[in-house]
């Protein structure tokens, strides 16, 4: 994260922001959508999904397993890439507990 001051945030907060930076792109919005139609993914089938070149959906891929956002095993010559249930499920929770919060709020603007 460079210069941002990181140190000044909780880690929680630190791991949210890497994880929706990671998101922060359609392609891989598009990928994760690809993902939870199928259910599980071998690279050569999300290239053929996309308007991208191979290479391209290649570091987009490689962004979001960085991020841990999705997790991959290799099968022969493919790789079969999949949702992590776990960060999906942190994603789900921060966003459901933003819209609980919301709900009770009064009302301001």
């Amino acid at each position: 994260m460079g210069a941002s001051k990181t140190e000044h945030f909780t880690e929680e907060q630190n791991e949210l922001a890497k994880l929706m930076k990671a998101l922060a792109h359609p392609a891989r919005i598009a990928i994760l959508e690809h993902l939870l139609k199928v259910n599980q993914c071998i690279c050569g089938d999300i290239v053929s999904e996309l308007p991208l070149a191979q290479p391209t959906v290649s570091q987009h891929l490689k962004e979001m397993k960085n991020a841990g956002i999705i997790k991959g095993t290799i099968e022969g010559n493919s790789i079969c890439y999949c949702l992590d249930e776990n960060t999906i499920d942190k994603l789900h929770l921060y966003f459901k507990e933003i819209s609980t919060k919301l709900s009770e709020r009064i009302s301001c603007c």
